[in-house]
Parts: structure tokens; sequence; C-alpha cells
């Protein structure tokens, strides 16, 4: 049972850090934010169950984060991906699965 748990844990944390990946692949390292097709990221590989917490704006836009690296749905085909500008665990979210 344990080693279920294990690879579990695992495998969450490898789809984390592959989003995280991603993410920061389409950033370079002037651009905070870049808008970007849903459709280039899951061709990417992008799952976007996995977050490691969100933010909600005050005009209430919800922002999903891997780590540093997280979107904003902006509709159903565009994303705009961002870089965290502030420590996440000042005000955490954490996503409820």
């Amino acid at each position: 049972m344990k080693s279920g748990s294990n690879n579990l844990i695992r495998n969450i944390n490898n789809a984390l850090k592959k989003n995280r990946n991603i993410l920061a692949g389409i950033l370079n390292e002037e651009d905070d934010t870049v808008k970007v097709s849903r459709e280039k990221l899951l061709e990417s590989g992008f799952l976007f169950k996995y977050g490691t917490h969100s933010y909600t704006n005050k005009k209430g836009n919800v922002y999903i984060y891997c780590y540093d690296y997280g979107y904003l749905k902006l509709d159903q085909d565009i994303i705009l991906v961002v870089r965290l500008k502030s420590d996440p665990l000042d005000k955490p979210n954490f996503i409820k699965g």
C-alpha cells in the first residue's frame, strides 16, 4: 500500500514539475506575461488539472499556479501565462481536488 502512495505522489510531483517547465519555457526572461493558445499548452503535454495554488485578484480572476509560474484562462482558447511576482506562501489558496 505504501508503494502505491509513493507512486501517486511521484506522479503528481512529476506532472507539477512538467507543467511548471512548460509555463517557464513559454515566457522569456524579459516578459512577465504572454498570451498562448490552450491548444499549444495541450500539445506540449500541459495537464490543466494539476496546480500548486491559486490566486484570485480584486476583479475575481482566478490564476492557477505551478510553483512560480501560472496562468489565467482569458477565454476558451486563450491562456495568459504569468510569472509570480510575490511569495505564494504569503496568502495561499491551495487547490482543492
